[in-house]
């Protein structure tokens, strides 16, 4: 048991049957009242992103989650494979479940997958990850104004804008939280 005076962000909890991870925190104390804490948290078995208003010295069960690394082996069009790389145990996840991660991971690429209690919760996904581009518009000369932005779809078949001088074959970061281009890969 935690109390919620105590949590801070990056704290993972169990709270009326959900696992949230605590993103924000506030404390709000008046003189004639007990204080109020307020997590900001996103529920990690939905995705949702909630307030959860507490009485300070309230407690709450802390939640101890499992990561482990994996290898993404493929999808068999409704779910995608995952191999265990110390015990070559094989786990599914449903694709509509994973439907933002799957533009950011290849097959044969190792990701951290999150587990609760045997229950699988999600993958992990590092801050950015280097994709080639397959597909890249022509960028047309004098159009360099502005920071001009042209389309290129990424291995994944993720569509996103590059700068200009960004071609077909090359390696670019790609930032996971939205997507969006952060820079050029390091050979």
């Amino acid at each position: 048991m935690i109390i919620v005076n105590d949590l801070k962000p990056g704290i993972t909890i169990e709270y009326e049957g959900g696992i949230y991870v605590v993103l924000d925190i506030s404390h709000n104390k008046t003189a004639m009242r007990q204080m109020i804490v307020k997590a900001k948290s996103k529920n990690l078995r939905t995705g949702t992103i909630s307030d959860l208003t507490f009485t300070g010295g309230d407690k709450v069960e802390q939640a101890h989650i499992e990561k482990r690394e994996m290898q993404y082996l493929y999808d068999d069009g409704t779910n995608c494979i995952f191999m265990d790389n110390e015990t070559y145990e094989q786990l599914e996840i449903p694709m509509e479940r994973l439907k933002w991660e799957l533009n950011f991971i290849k097959p044969n690429s190792n990701v951290n997958i999150s587990l609760y209690e045997g229950e699988v919760l999600g993958i992990i996904l590092p801050d950015k990850v280097a994709l080639q581009i397959t597909e890249a518009e022509p960028g047309v000369k004098g159009d360099t104004a502005t920071s001009a932005q042209k389309n290129a779809v990424l291995e994944t078949g993720l569509s996103i804008r590059v700068p200009l001088f960004i071609n077909e074959g090359e390696t670019v970061l790609i930032t996971t939280a939205d997507g969006k281009y952060s820079g050029r890969a390091k050979d």
